[in-house]
């Protein structure tokens, strides 16, 4: 019914253009404006080139990809062109998902480019000729309006021929880097209650995992274009449910386009090319992700007052509220509210503090922070620290200034035990709480805000309940000596995981880098021991031994430094990369083989790059492009962004790249490199190494 009613408002719009005819011509200007671009200044006689068809659409307004969604009308391209010419079919960018009221349209936003290859023939005479297309399209907001524009394009035949142009070459490139790739891991679907596309690739499953998938079917009717999509990951792959339309019954095979944005908003599309069979079960995202992710975070904060080092206080001051809420039912909940404040405003200003680090850190963003080895050799010690404090070597004694505020009656003094319990919580983990938090710091600032609320809540929520209803401090475990076995249970995933810490840091670091951190340890170690024997001592004693207390803690700091500057360690020489021998890649190693007179190929890569996967399994690994690399004996050289590395960041930058896939290939004997798209296949490597 939809289509029929948009098929009438087209015809209607239609009559009514017809009888504007003898009206005079309208004086808005068109809302796309069409041009077309070569690939190249000069065309070589049975050569075939790139066209761009470019559209250039009013802010607010949309055209429409090959499958237009519920309405609407793709673009159409009719050329006129000389005799033998032959151009072949648009190359369609993948599109973006365009709500219309309730129906939900496929297109293009923006500016977009439509790659059309075209072919010269043989015996083309040389010289200017020129090429003409009709560009016939739909424009649609509110309304739709049909647009055409005739065009030129003035090409040069060029016996010669003549290489990319070096003005638009990026442009291209880019262009077909939104062109959907062959998918390089199998796909199918089970169709059920909903319809479930699985792509069996356990890296997209493991560190690899896209943040969003969208998918785009090829053909009206396979699915419920305005019904939400969602996504999970199985044991070795990933799921996409969607809602299945009309016509899906009757079709042996599900076609589209599959969109998977990565963590750092990188963007790869692969053709669907689906057939029936068997999908795994998988947990699913999609939009509950937000509030999944709230729910967790509370849970975490709630889960954080067993902990041993909070629940004193909490139960200290649980006893004072119940001990006067008889009397003053009122103040004792205001008490419990302002506990509350407290612990809140302390866990918002923890996020804000963290997103301000994020703001200011490096480009690929918060979620790498454990790529800085000194960030890691922190955390061993954090952890460390925290495990010595569980086994009962030290306890935290509170500031002075802080205890006193906390120990003062009244709304002050309940506003301060928040601030104090969430300063005596922060080193302590809970279940739930890592999920939520990691869920956060891949989102907006307000959605970490949203959380880290959450999180406050959750930890406030017992001492809430205890102001309103102080019978119920009864169901809290009264301290004893089961909080010091408890406590002593607690150290031993500390000190795993301080353990787990210096085997990351081991990756990162050569042998130097691991010595320092074993002296930071022994000099924190000694240090929090000599702290938990100052309660026994006084006078000049007690001013000894926290003296040497902070000459550790110097001590410490000192030996961090030299983490801070330990080299990475040795690299390894011969590696399997794509299933051939290859290098890690360092300016000194490509200036040596290219001295040696040997053809190099660089590969810039990371373990966290869809993009880069999909390459390696389409091109990189097919035994046709193995063959070549070992008759020409070219040298493998990877470029593995994964860490931090600025000689990597370098490479990029003088090439014009903010980030992976980027791909060189430097002949024996050239002078510069040859550029490969960021989208490859197997002829385009083939023909890059010829």
């Amino acid at each position: 019914m939809r289509q029929l009613l948009f098929c009438l408002a087209a015809l209607l719009g239609l009559t009514i253009s017809a009888a504007a005819d003898t009206l005079p011509p309208p004086s808005q200007p068109p809302k796309v404006h069409v041009r077309l671009i070569a690939d190249r200044d000069g065309v070589k006689p049975g050569s075939t080139f790139t066209v761009a068809v470019e559209q250039n659409i009013e802010t607010g307004w949309h055209t429409y990809w090959l499958n237009p969604g519920e309405a609407g009308q793709p673009t159409e391209v009719k050329w006129s062109l000389p005799a033998g010419w032959k151009a072949g079919a648009i190359q369609w960018p993948y599109p973006i998902r365009i709500p219309v009221g309730p129906l939900m349209d496929y297109g293009y936003e923006g500016k977009v480019w439509l790659l059309m290859d075209l072919t010269v023939p043989a015996d083309a005479a040389p010289g200017a000729t020129t090429l003409k297309a009709l560009v016939q399209y739909l424009v649609c907001r509110e309304v739709c309006i049909p647009e055409d524009a005739n065009v030129e394009l003035p090409v040069v035949v060029d016996p010669k021929g003549a290489g990319p142009a070096s003005s638009t070459a990026a442009d291209f490139a880019a262009a077909r880097a939104k062109i959907p790739a062959a998918s390089p891991w199998p796909m199918r679907y089970a169709l059920g209650q909903d319809l479930r596309l699985f792509l069996a690739s356990p890296a997209l499953a493991g560190t690899a995992r896209p943040q969003d998938v969208q998918f785009f079917p090829a053909q009206p009717g396979e699915v419920t274009d305005a019904a939400k999509q969602s996504f999970g990951v199985a044991k070795d792959g990933l799921v996409v449910s969607l809602k299945p339309g009309g016509k899906m019954a009757g079709l042996k095979n599900l076609s589209g386009v599959l969109v998977l944005v990565s963590a750092d908003r990188s963007v790869q599309a692969l053709e669907v090319k689906a057939a029936p069979g068997p999908v795994p079960a998988a947990e699913m995202g999609g939009d509950f992700n937000f509030w999944l992710a709230l729910a967790f975070a509370a849970l975490g904060g709630l889960i954080l007052n067993i902990m041993p080092c909070v629940l004193p206080v909490l139960a200290m001051k649980a006893l004072a509220l119940a001990s006067h809420a008889g009397a003053d039912r009122r103040h004792a909940r205001a008490e419990s509210f302002s506990y509350a404040a407290g612990a809140i405003l302390s866990f918002v200003a923890f996020g804000l503090a963290v997103l301000a680090l994020r703001a200011g850190g490096a480009a690929i963003g918060w979620g790498f922070q454990l790529q800085e080895p000194i960030v890691v050799a922190g955390l061993a010690l954090l952890m460390f620290a925290v495990a010595l404090n569980l086994s009962g070597v030290f306890e935290f004694q509170p500031i002075s200034a802080g205890d006193a505020l906390a120990r003062k009656g009244g709304l002050t003094g309940a506003f301060f035990t928040g601030v104090l319990a969430v300063a005596v919580a922060a080193p302590c983990t809970a279940p739930f709480m890592a999920t939520a938090i990691g869920y956060g710091f891949t989102q907006s600032a307000p959605v970490v805000v949203g959380i880290f609320i959450a999180l406050g809540f959750g930890f406030a929520l017992p001492f809430i309940l205890i102001g309103l209803w102080p019978a119920i401090h009864r169901i809290f475990p009264k301290p004893g000596t089961w909080m010091v076995r408890f406590k002593q249970v607690l150290a031993l995933p500390m000190y795993a995981a301080a353990g787990w810490l210096v085997w990351v840091l081991a990756q990162q670091v050569d042998r130097s880098g691991l010595i320092a951190t074993a002296g930071a340890a022994l000099a924190l170690g000694l240090a929090l021991w000599l702290w938990g024997r100052m309660p026994m001592l006084a006078g000049a004693v007690k001013t000894g031994v926290t003296f040497g207390a902070a000459v550790l803690l110097l001590a410490m700091v000192f030996a961090l430094s030299f983490v801070a500057g330990a080299k990475p360690p040795a690299p390894v020489t011969v590696a399997a990369h794509a299933g051939m021998p290859s290098e890690p890649y360092t300016p000194a190693k490509l200036e040596a083989l290219r001295k040696a007179g040997r053809p190099v190929f660089i590969d810039a890569t990371a373990s966290w790059c869809i993009t880069c996967m999909v390459n390696e399994e389409a091109a990189l690994s097919r035994p046709k492009v193995h063959e070549v690399f070992k008759q020409k004996n070219i040298a493998l050289l990877v470029a593995d962004w994964t860490n931090k590395n600025p000689e990597i960041t370098a490479l990029l930058e003088a090439h014009g790249r903010s980030g992976v896939p980027l791909y060189l290939y430097y002949a024996a004997g050239a002078n510069d490199a040859k550029i490969l798209p960021q989208i490859l296949t197997e002829d385009q490597v083939l023909k890059a190494l010829e």
